[in-house]
């Protein structure tokens, strides 16, 4: 029985070395369709069930972890920017103030789901014209939620966090580790 993560995100991977070497990466094309009755705060957990249940189709015999993370400013979620203007909506609309980024995070194993949310708060200082442009001119913001990458230059607009850091860049580290030592798969 292996230990697989479902995701194609190089940053999850690199985390997740941090709780075991003894793993694999497959990634699935999981329907991402949020019900349209969802609460933002759900969104990521539900997502990430989604993500691992795909994956357990398709290796029933393993134990599969699927993420999703959002960013939620004003109640609204700010997913992958659609473009550069998209980009810059986001990050105007973030600048000086504090939003939430939630991960959500499935475990399945012996046909048994395990999920739960880690929510960590952002703050940015405000961020002039000149400094968002220049961020869009990079290609960081425009394949991440919230349409920047706190690992990378997006660090350079973070006043502030309050929470998991790594559950930021996309992976609850501490909280994924010690809910695979729960159940037993670590």
């Amino acid at each position: 029985m292996a230990l697989i993560l479902a995701s194609g995100s190089p940053r999850r991977r690199e985390l997740m070395y941090l709780i075991t070497d003894d793993f694999t990466v497959r990634t699935t094309d999981a329907d991402e369709t949020l019900p349209a009755d969802i609460e933002p705060a759900n969104a990521a957990e539900y997502l990430a069930v989604q993500k691992a249940q795909a994956a357990a189709q398709l290796y029933p015999e393993d134990t599969i972890i699927g993420c999703d993370t959002t960013v939620i400013y004003d109640g609204k979620i700010l997913g992958k920017p659609a473009d550069r203007s998209d980009a810059e909506r986001m990050l105007s609309s973030l600048s000086g103030c504090t939003h939430k980024v939630i991960t959500g995070t499935a475990i399945i194993s012996g046909g048994r789901v395990f999920s739960f949310s880690e929510t960590t708060e952002v703050e940015f200082h405000y961020l002039s014209d000149s400094e968002i442009q220049s961020y869009l001119d990079t290609d960081e913001p425009y394949d991440k939620a919230g349409s920047y990458g706190i690992q990378g230059k997006g660090s350079l607009f973070i006043k502030g966090i309050n929470g998991d850091y790594f559950n930021v860049v996309g992976l609850p580290v501490a909280s994924l580790y010690r809910k695979l030592k729960e159940i037993k798969e670590i």
